[in-house]
């Protein structure tokens, strides 16, 4: 199989010493001198795709399997009136493979943006849209349409009558008709070889302008197996599997499987051998086949479907990357807490052997420091001496006080006694002298 490989975009195009291009490429489908050849030029076009498209960059892994699919896509959709049907899981490369193969070929890639509100007449006035590219002005158009942009069965009978007649009715107005029609003279004539001398009629100009849709408009369809859907549209769209060559994206081997992992892990950095490294690709890919087994098993027993499908093998790939990445990073912070620590047990060190100086010398100190206060206890206790002495004397004279305060007290109580017994006498005898008259002292006065 694979030496025998055709594929027409071998050839480069012609660039003058400006880098612009002179005369672009023929497509020529001729036999490739081998698959690494022209799995290389693959990856430069991929590689042109990412530079001109930079914020819809395809990390993209073109191995045998990819390559091979890239490689009917760009024949069918090169191919007048080529339209295909892409039959795989969710993740199998799909939509990717479809813009990379538009892309080569130099068509205009179309995909619907499905927003909440989209309905049949957007997607109507998209494929008109369409038509005036691939019609009027004769330009090779690659439209995809997918399992996840098929909002409503209405979407596939509006895509099933295109691909049968290359009409859907009501696309096109009556009057709209007439006019794309004549847009289509001019180029009518010339490819007809009639000239200017030439009239077709509507109707001619009309069919002209279907063909010529037909041929440049290159319908990719891409749909899930999984499920009742796809058996129920190749029965209500039969033109949808007609009219379209199908490719079946199987499983990925398990040699894809490696290749993608080591695509992946290229520029992640591991901290391990390269035959470590190696065995870890190889690891993965055996891993993926694991759990599809396992999920074979699992509907032999059950009857219930789990599908692995590519994209879940990416998430694994990435998810390991980021368990890794933490875990590494982990053991980083570990060993720098681990080196704080010890660095903060030296300081704490250093700094015991230093507060064991400066206590040495805090030692020195306070045994003084004790020396003057023994001394100051030694004087106190000689004056504590002193003072008892002195208090008893105060107490004895304190005892005496009191004795002499007694007697007084004893003495005081006579003395009022006597007074109270005195008082009645002395009450007469101021009574007496009170009632003396100045005529009595006169009296005595006159006495001898």
């Amino acid at each position: 199989m694979t030496d025998n490989i055709f594929c027409d975009f071998q050839r480069d195009d012609e660039i003058d010493e400006y880098g612009d291009i002179v005369a672009v490429a023929p497509f020529v489908y001729e036999a490739a001198p081998d698959i690494e050849g022209i799995r290389k030029r693959c990856n430069d076009k991929l590689a042109g795709y990412n530079e001109k498209n930079a914020s819809k960059k395809m990390n993209l892994v073109i191995f045998d399997d990819a390559l091979f699919h890239l490689l009917r896509l760009t024949r069918v959709i090169n191919s007048p009136s080529g339209n295909i049907l892409l039959v795989g899981v969710g993740g199998s490369g799909k939509q990717s493979l479809t813009k990379l193969a538009a892309y080569i070929v130099k068509h205009i890639f179309f995909q619907i943006s499905l927003t909440k509100t989209y309905n049949d007449n957007n997607l109507k006035d998209d494929i008109k849209e369409l038509y005036r590219y691939a019609g009027p002005m004769g330009n090779q158009v690659t439209f995809i349409m997918t399992d996840a942009e098929i909002k409503s069965e209405t979407f596939l009978e509006a895509i099933n009558s295109m691909l049968a007649t290359g009409e859907i009715p009501g696309l096109i107005p009556k009057d709209e008709k007439d006019v794309i029609s004549l847009e289509c003279k001019t180029v009518y004539q010339k490819e007809m070889g009639g000239g200017k001398g030439m009239e077709p009629s509507l109707l001619d100009l009309w069919i002209y302008f279907i063909n010529r849709v037909k041929d440049c408009l290159h319908t990719v369809l891409a749909f899930s197996p999984v499920g009742t859907k796809f058996r129920e549209r190749s029965q209500k769209f039969p033109s949808l599997f007609s009219s379209c060559s199908i490719d079946w994206f199987l499983p990925w081997p398990e040699d894809a499987l490696v290749a993608v992992s080591q695509k992946f892990l290229t520029g992640f950095k591991i901290d391990c051998t390269a035959e470590i490294l190696s065995n870890l690709e190889r690891h993965m890919g055996k891993c993926h086949d694991l759990v599809t087994e396992v999920c074979d098993i699992y509907f032999q027993r059950m009857r219930r479907h789990v599908y692995v499908t590519p994209k879940s093998y990416l998430s694994f790939i990435d998810l390991y990357k980021d368990v890794y990445k933490v875990k590494y990073d982990g053991i980083d912070i570990e060993e720098a807490n681990i080196v704080s620590g010890l660095e903060k047990l030296a300081e704490a060190s250093q700094g015991v052997e230093e507060l064991k100086v400066d206590l040495r010398k805090e030692e020195v100190k306070l045994k003084e420091a004790s020396d003057v206060t023994d001394k100051l206890l030694k004087e106190l206790e000689v004056e504590n001496k002193k003072a008892k002495e002195k208090a008893d004397e105060v107490a004895i004279v304190a005892e005496n006080c009191i004795n002499q305060r007694n007697t007084i007290m004893s003495e005081k109580e006579q003395a009022d006694r006597d007074l109270q017994a005195a008082i009645p006498y002395l009450r007469k005898a101021e009574a007496a002298v009170n009632s003396i008259k100045p005529g009595d002292i006169n009296e005595l006065k006159g006495m001898r």
